[in-house]
């Protein structure tokens, strides 16, 4: 049974220094792009977030931090970081800090959030699209550049930015514990093939042809693991889906579905409402 946890803003010293550390313990030590305390601080301060999810002992197992500030004559929330101890991945705490966020924001007036994480994070991508209802319409080619994180190893960082529009009638669903209808057959515009080091999947031919419907995108299940196999594979696996997303994105269309499988899952386009 998982146990209570507590969020909350950080309201001491030590608590935006026990926030760093957690970061380096997520994303190795001496990670150069933490946040520090005066900075965690100061956003809180200028109407940020800065918050840590505390469990029943007082310890820290989780957090989350965000900025506010004006994108395209809006105000918008831009959620920098998230990050849940291990032992507590997969038990729903990263969806509830993540609706903490949201309430402390709508309570503000402030309706749209984005955030960026990896396409090839399969984890990932089942919390954001499918649990909390994000969509996807843009990507960046390597947008940290080279870090010294652990968990990029020579793949890079091409991210996705999720758009999380949390006063939708879709989001209300997703975090309401609504599943999402199930996703109508659609082609592959990349699937995989055959099978590379230890039975990890190829990418298959890309199909960036299609052009009437939903498309369909796979990438593999378990890329951390790819990565300690294979690494060529999984830059090859990096290569593929960014010329397949990149292409139709710029065709109009967005993510708007995930679906979990092994050893592939896959995403799931639609045309932009706005661009039909």
């Amino acid at each position: 049974m998982i146990e209570p946890c507590t969020i909350r803003p950080f309201e001491t010293t030590e608590e935006y220094h026990e926030c760093v550390a957690l970061q380096e313990a997520t994303w190795g030590g001496g990670f150069t792009e933490r946040v520090s305390p005066a900075i965690l601080q100061v956003a809180q301060i200028l109407g940020g977030i800065s918050a840590g999810a505390y469990d029943a002992s007082g310890r820290l197992v989780g957090f989350v931090f965000g900025l506010t500030g004006v994108r395209d004559g809006r105000v918008v929330h831009w959620s920098d970081m998230l990050a849940v101890r291990p032992e507590l991945r997969d038990t729903g705490l990263g969806r509830r800090l993540k609706a903490y966020q949201r309430a402390e924001l709508l309570a503000r007036g402030i309706d749209t959030m984005f955030w960026t994480f990896d396409p090839l994070q399969s984890r990932n991508a089942h919390l954001n699209i499918t649990r909390l209802g994000a969509i996807v319409r843009e990507y960046r080619i390597n947008m940290y550049g080279d870090t010294d994180s652990p968990l990029h190893r020579g793949i890079g960082t091409d991210r996705f930015v999720a758009s999380w529009l949390m006063d939708t009638e879709r989001v209300r669903a997703r975090l309401a514990g609504v599943e999402p209808e199930p996703m109508e057959e659609a082609p592959f515009a990349l699937d995989a093939e055959g099978a590379g080091t230890g039975d990890h999947p190829r990418p298959g031919l890309l199909d960036l042809s299609l052009a009437n419907g939903p498309v369909r995108v796979a990438i593999p299940s378990g890329v951390d693991n790819l990565m300690d196999a294979d690494l060529e594979l999984a830059v090859a696996w990096r290569t593929a889906s960014r010329a397949v997303f990149e292409h139709y994105f710029a065709a109009g269309y967005e993510v708007t579905g995930f679906a979990r499988g092994e050893p592939t899952s896959s995403y799931y386009l639609t045309k932009a409402m706005d661009q039909e």
